[in-house]
């Protein structure tokens, strides 16, 4: 039996990881090339460089963390396992040598949001391109007014 060869996308994830759970020194600072180009839901046009980048997904992290407890409603067809008013969590992962798809699932105003992250990074394991798709229209108009929020909120402090 073969061990298959780490690939650059695993060392990204494992700091990815490390950053979500609050145990990253220096947070996204060192993960994010500086040329990172961010692909949001709520945003038409891409997003690109590490400032702004860092800024859209602080605000992603302090509105994905969903209600502990909730009356939402999971729809038929969500995924095995989705329960309501569970909190941001990776319900699934695919990988390849730079890329991972990681799906997601959180509950937000009482709706069911569910979605995936794509991540690619470089050979050296830095982001360079971060893409994130919402599913269903509920959960895009609840993300897009908390995300708008929160975003106008950070800009004040």
């Amino acid at each position: 039996m073969t061990t298959a060869e780490a690939q650059p996308i695993d060392a990204c994830l494992a700091e990815w990881h490390e950053h979500l759970r609050g145990e990253r020194e220096g947070g996204l600072e060192t993960l994010l090339r500086d040329d990172v180009v961010f692909y949001s839901p709520i945003v038409f046009s891409a997003i690109t460089g590490k400032e702004q980048t860092m800024l859209y997904l602080a605000a992603a992290g302090n509105t994905f963390g969903g209600e502990p407890t909730s009356s939402a409603v999971v729809p038929d067809s969500a995924p095995a396992g989705a329960k309501a008013g569970g909190g941001f969590r990776y319900v699934g992962t695919t990988t390849s040598s730079h890329q991972a798809v990681l799906q997601f699932e959180t509950t937000m105003a009482g709706k069911y949001v569910n979605g995936v992250d794509i991540i690619t990074c470089d050979d050296d394991g830095r982001i360079v391109e971060f893409k994130v798709m919402i599913r269903p229209l509920q959960a895009v108009n609840t993300v897009h007014a908390q995300m708008q929020a929160m975003l106008e909120a950070m800009s004040d402090e």
